[in-house]
């Protein structure tokens, strides 16, 4: 009879929901007794619960929504409604808390509320739901990468900083070098970090322009309400710079990757006249290491050259598989859809590991229509991994823009549409991060 009663007490355990967290106009963030928190997912909302969410990991960021009204969960009414003000302190205004979460994990739903009049677009980060429950915050998440290359805690700034003066004399006119120095120590990139502590994978910015205009560009923002949150590299690494950066990686890291494609930067594929030429000095001297590629895969005659001098693998940036929404979100200058399927043929043909970078928004991602869409791309175009990385832009204003373009169902839950992948592809790699050669699956 235990065991029967433990598994009960475990499933009630796992039923119970999360108290509901708000802030006041100070930004301070408090919980509300008798309130459950809610996730969004477009118009479906639906209170959190203990098993539907994890403890908040290690290095996430707790941010309030101005302009906003939190949706909050009366336990004793059994109701779901917009709540604008404290109910245990009249007329002091509150607001919805989102989560900005740690990498390695996908969010399962959206913080939920309800825009004011005037509410402007929301800065580029993904807004997960949170709330508390025990003794700390819990959020809808999914971990789906357990290696700990941007855990923060495995980052401690005396080391990058001794790193970055060790790097400094090993090379010293590096332009490349220099910018990865700013990258680390100035906007905190975690994979600039790790180039310095000699761990994982190193970036290799290199491109100043892009054939794209994301709606969620973190490095160029042309026009519109949103800003970026770093600047894009304002010069062309020579072949020799990149080069050194990256041979100065593979020869002290076991499994290292080096990557083109970054945040602070364009489509590496504009920079082919230099990445090009660095590939094939870097194979020139060394078979060891990944040379990996995060690229938006439009222009697959210039992948094919890169090929050539030595690219072991891509990631191909997408939000949807469905044409129109994905043109919707990258408004792409001067290619196509079709190019960049082609660009993921021809990697797979010339037996290149491919992985996409799946943006993921709980409401349009597990919709059926993005998912049958997805399950049609995968059957046709065998890659090997996916990537399951969240989308940095205001959701309300990601749903509003797709559903423009194209009609979707209600979604199914980021939870069951990862279940449905896993069982129709269950080779299929689900992760966060580029992984080294050595992990590769056997052909």
């Amino acid at each position: 009879m235990q065991p029967k009663r433990r598994k009960k007490k475990s499933q009630r355990s796992k039923n119970e929901p999360i108290t509901a967290v708000v802030a006041n106009a100070a930004g301070e963030i408090f919980e509300l007794p008798g309130y459950a928190a809610v996730g969004m997912a477009g118009e479906a909302l639906s209170p959190l619960t203990v098993g539907e969410t994890l403890p908040m990991p290690f290095g996430g960021e707790l941010m309030f929504l101005p302009d906003r009204v939190p949706i909050l969960y009366d336990q004793e009414t059994g109701r779901l409604a917009p709540m604008a003000e404290n109910p245990y302190e009249p007329g002091e205004p509150i607001y919805p808390v989102a989560a900005f979460n740690s990498p390695g994990y996908v969010i399962t739903a959206v913080s939920a509320y309800r825009e004011g009049d005037g509410a402007g677009v929301l800065p580029l980060f993904s807004y997960g739901a949170v709330g508390w429950h025990g003794n700390g915050f819990r959020s809808a998440l999914i971990q789906v990468d357990r290696e700990p290359r941007q855990d923060l805690r495995r980052m401690p700034l005396e080391k990058i900083h001794a790193g970055v003066k060790r790097m400094q004399k090993r090379l010293p006119g590096n332009r490349l070098r220099a910018h990865l120095e700013k990258c680390a120590l100035t906007y905190g990139c975690p994979a600039g970090k790790n180039f310095f502590l000699g761990r994982y994978e190193a970036p290799l910015p290199t491109s100043r322009h892009c054939n794209a205009r994301c709606l969620g560009c973190i490095s160029l923002q042309s026009e519109g309400p949103v800003s970026c949150s770093q600047q894009r590299i304002d010069f062309t690494p020579t072949p020799e710079e990149i080069a050194q950066v990256a041979l100065t990686h593979i020869d002290r890291v076991d499994r290292a990757v080096v990557s083109f494609g970054q945040g602070c930067e364009g489509d590496p594929l504009l920079a082919a006249d230099a990445i090009g030429p660095g590939i094939a000095r870097i194979r020139s001297q060394t078979d060891r290491g990944t040379v990996n590629m995060n690229t938006n895969g439009s222009l697959p005659q210039v992948l094919s050259q890169l090929f050539d001098a030595g690219l072991d693998s891509i990631r191909v940036s997408m939000n949807s598989l469905q044409p129109a929404c994905y043109a919707a979100y990258f408004r792409p200058q001067g290619y196509g859809f079709s190019d960049v399927l082609e660009s993921i043929a021809l990697a797979l043909e010339r037996k290149k590991f491919v992985a996409i970078n799946y943006l993921n928004t709980p409401g349009f991602t597990d919709t059926p229509e993005e998912l049958a869409a997805l399950m049609v791309f995968l059957d046709r175009y065998p890659i090997h991994m996916i990537q399951w990385r969240n989308l940095n832009f205001d959701p309300v204003r990601y749903w509003q823009a797709m559903d423009n373009v194209s009609d979707h169902g209600p979604p199914l839950g980021t939870r069951p549409m990862l279940e449905q992948v896993k069982k129709a592809h269950p080779r299929l790699i689900f992760g966060y991060f580029n992984p080294p050669r050595q992990k590769w699956p056997k052909p």
